[in-house]
């Protein structure tokens, strides 16, 4: 009986000892195709990026360890909402349609949509109303598209899964102007894998929004860890360094 006690108790300790070492781990849904926000590094296979970095850093912070999970850009809320994933940490804008089944984390990054043209293209555009009657392309589930949509002013607003498919559809002329996240499209191009696509510089945008991590509607304890982490490294410079990293300015 005496050494059935002791073994007893030494299981309990092991027991006891496990959960204090084991960091909890949560999924994190990311996009392969918004560079430099997410994207996938074919030399690792694995989703890299601005958002990547900075959960990452959040997440050493706040005390988790994060799992990214690639998925595309339309299926990060459906697989949120169904607990597929836990937070999400892309370019995404934080918006009110999306607020009503999403909670953000305050903002991180701050810009508007992007005009791409074929480079044959010289016209120097400086507002969507310069496209009217042309058709268009804009990535599916971003906000750009509803945006370009409600405006009325084009033939047509083609919906693509990617902005690298945008681009290409550009590059070979089957597209006369894509529209999408200025940063994204700046660093692809800078990739110089599209050569017949320019950047529109005088161009305005309409669509200006701020990107954030998202979390399930209720979760406010991790909500609060995520914002009480952001703020300190913003405090500390940790997020203006990722962002140089990636060759984007500090905002603010």
């Amino acid at each position: 009986m005496k050494r059935f006690g002791l073994a007893a108790v030494a299981a309990l300790a092991i027991a006891a000892m496990a959960p204090a070492s084991a960091q909890q781990v949560l999924k994190v849904g990311s996009t392969p195709t918004g560079i430099p926000f997410t994207f996938l590094d074919t030399k690792t296979n694995s989703i890299q990026g601005i958002m990547v970095d900075l959960v990452t850093e959040v997440g050493k912070d706040a005390g988790f360890n994060v799992q990214i999970e690639p998925m595309q850009f339309s299926a990060l809320i459906p697989s949120l909402t169904s607990s597929k994933i836990d937070i999400i940490a892309a370019a995404m804008f934080i918006t009110a349609p999306r607020k009503e089944v999403v909670d953000f984390s305050d903002p991180i990054y701050t810009y508007g949509e992007g005009l791409v043209v074929p480079k044959s293209d010289t016209k120097a555009y400086a507002t969507q109303d310069d496209l009217k009657g042309e058709t268009v392309g804009a990535q599916v589930g971003t906000a750009f598209v509803d945006a370009l949509k409600k405006t009325g002013l084009f033939a047509d607003v083609k919906a693509y899964d990617t902005i690298p498919d945008i681009l290409r559809d550009v590059n070979t002329g089957r597209l006369k102007a894509g529209y999408a996240d200025y940063p994204i499209l700046a660093y692809n191009l800078k990739q110089g894998g599209f050569p017949e696509v320019r950047l529109v510089d005088g161009y305005k945008p309409v669509t200006v929004g701020s990107v954030g991590i998202g979390v399930r509607k209720g979760e406010t304890a991790l909500l609060g860890k995520i914002n009480a982490s952001l703020a300190k490294l913003k405090a500390n410079g940790t997020i203006d360094k990722i962002l140089d990293k990636w060759g984007l300015k500090a905002q603010g």
